[in-house]
């Protein structure tokens, strides 16, 4: 019998002088009903493999400051310079923890129950976290700006990101060029954050090398903060230095209201602590570190890479931010090579 249908489905050819060979309607019926079937098979087979599901990226933020902030703007310029763009390759629920754990832990729950596609924890506690409640569903988890992942047990499982480590050595060298006299460091910093306590460490290690003595100060809530700093005041250090802790960074303006009344200067992490009232910092670039760990996102969601198998990155460049107004407040002197070559922070975007 001749074919009644193409060889590509695309058409169904019947005549008349086929026709008239049918014994009946119904061969002809059964012929076309066949002809059609083959045709809807196709349509679906042509469209299988096709998901049209927008991944959905859930943020923990600890909570509100600059330096957290630039971390959430550079993470999705990130993504858009790697090709993707919101609304079309991916969603964002953007949650902020407001410096409550009880409330970071209920986020991450919640994501977890939302089935989301990816985790992002920016700063440690959120990340652990997002870590903690995705393990079960294996959702990926990327975590920004945590100081030493090691410690916060972020290292191995469907896990990646970016450390944002301190430069140490180039804050004590910056110390030591500004205030030439001086011989005591106070820091604050909370004892139950792994990247606080590995810092401290740091800093213990290496500040006899620059001819300093560490005086710190635990807290275990941003409650004891202020509490911290007077006690540092009474002691009589010669500056504070601040690390990346959440907890003292959230509460910098009423440290900085004691530190200025008693003629002590700060040196800061980074450079919106700087711009509050910090005399100046060796520190990273946070909208960097965003953009980078975007970057690290973008080839999850590309399919190029998994998180189980992607290292977490550190950055390691820094740059020296100074508040000259501060600084000449303070009467601390700058060093003409770090004039010369430091960014003056009411001046850098």
């Amino acid at each position: 019998m001749p074919k009644l249908y193409s060889e590509n489905f695309s058409e169904i050819v019947c005549t008349k002088g086929m026709v008239k060979k049918m014994k009946n309607s119904r061969q002809i019926s059964r012929i076309f009903t066949a002809a059609m079937a083959v045709l809807t098979c196709a349509a679906v087979f042509s469209s299988c493999g096709k998901d049209d599901k927008i991944p959905v990226i859930g943020i923990n933020q600890l909570g509100q400051h600059g330096s957290l902030d630039n971390c959430r703007e550079g993470f999705l310029a990130g993504l858009e310079e790697a090709g993707l763009k919101e609304g079309t390759d991916f969603t964002v629920d953007y949650q902020n923890g407001g410096f409550d754990d009880n409330i970071i832990s209920q986020i991450s729950s919640t994501f977890a129950s939302k089935n989301v596609d990816y985790m992002v924890g920016i700063a440690t506690n959120s990340a652990i976290s997002c870590y903690n409640a995705a393990e079960e569903k294996n959702i990926p988890v990327v975590f920004i700006a945590v100081s030493d992942p090691e410690a916060a047990n972020l290292t191995t499982g469907n896990v990646t990101g970016t450390s944002d480590k301190l430069p140490v050595d180039a804050q004590l060298e910056l110390i030591r060029k500004m205030q030439p006299d001086a011989s005591t460091i106070g820091i604050i910093y909370t004892t139950s954050e792994p990247n606080s306590v590995s810092t401290i460490a740091d800093y213990q290690e290496k500040a006899g090398n620059y001819g300093f003595t560490i005086d710190a100060v635990g807290v275990t809530s941003q409650a004891e903060v202020t509490q911290a700093a007077d006690t540092l005041i009474s002691r009589g250090v010669d500056c504070f230095s601040n690390l990346t802790d959440n907890n003292v960074v959230g509460v910098l303006d009423s440290i900085l209201e004691k530190t200025n009344e008693a003629g002590i200067p700060i040196y800061g992490s980074e450079i919106e602590q700087v711009q509050k009232g910090c005399a100046a910092s060796a520190g990273i670039d946070y909208i960097e570190l965003g953009k980078r760990t975007g970057k690290m996102t973008a080839k999850l969601i590309k399919g190029e890479a998994t998180a189980s198998e992607m290292p977490y990155e550190t950055i390691t460049d820094y740059k020296v931010y100074i508040n000259t107004e501060v600084c000449n407040t303070l009467s601390v002197a700058i060093p003409s090579d770090i004039a010369e070559t430091a960014i003056e922070a009411s001046e850098a975007e």
